[in-house]
């Protein structure tokens, strides 16, 4: 990623530096190497268990933590909960990759605070598009487990509701929502409404001031809990 600074006359590039926590060296060592042949990525630690992912990822503050569910000492949901979950403050951005997509899981690791769900045979690709979207500040799911995902959003427990929000969503507001409910991009969202990227992302802060959510899956989850979008 560059951007040009106009006081510096420059063109700057942005590195993502990446955590890479897993239990199984193999992996470890393969999403390494995927991610430091990446021009704008950089893996600043590997950890072997959730306590040290922790430990590395409060010194390091990388930009994304990759984190696998089943490890030792301390699961990625929990280090999930501790780094990026309800009243962390400054909290970090968390890719879930792992083996097992049962729904417990998904739903879990999102509902911690994390702005990915992948499975680790998603390929090198979609690895590095998580990582992107993560850094920027947007969420991707693996579309393996989307549609059960957003079944199970659509399906809020007995007795509960979506949050009302503090004040009313605009109808624009609204539209941004639906689409981002149904997994659009921010460009996607911006080409299928006629209109710039900056103004979805200020429809999106204003969303999210409004519903007291800390990014887009929490935005898509009030809106299928509240029928928004069905």
């Amino acid at each position: 990623m560059a951007w040009y600074d106009p006081v510096a006359g420059r063109i700057d590039h942005v590195t993502i530096r990446v955590l890479i926590a897993d239990d199984q060296e193999l992996v470890r060592t393969g999403f390494k190497m995927i991610l430091d042949a990446q021009p704008d990525m950089e893996v600043v630690a590997t950890a072997a268990d959730g306590a040290e992912a922790v430990e590395h990822a409060r010194r390091l503050r990388p930009d994304v933590c990759l984190l696998d569910i089943r490890m030792p000492r301390l699961d990625g949901l929990e280090a999930t909960r501790i780094l990026a979950g309800p009243g962390t403050a400054d909290p970090l951005r968390v890719v879930i990759v792992t083996t097992f997509d049962l729904d417990e899981y998904v739903y879990g690791a999102l509902r911690a605070g994390a702005t990915g769900f992948l499975l680790k045979d998603s390929g090198p690709t979609l690895l590095i598009e998580a990582i992107r979207a993560a850094a920027a500040g947007d969420a991707l799911v693996s579309p393996s487990v989307t549609v059960r995902l957003l079944e199970h959003l659509a399906r809020p427990a007995p007795g509960a509701g979506a949050r009302p929000p503090a004040e009313p969503l605009t109808e624009r507001e609204l539209d941004v929502v639906r689409l981002v409910a149904r997994g659009r991009t921010n460009q996607e969202v911006a080409a299928e409404l006629f209109v710039s990227l900056s103004t979805v992302k200020t429809h999106l802060g204003s969303v999210q001031a409004k519903l007291g959510a800390r990014n887009r899956v929490e935005i898509a989850a009030w809106a299928w809990e509240s029928g928004v979008v069905s």
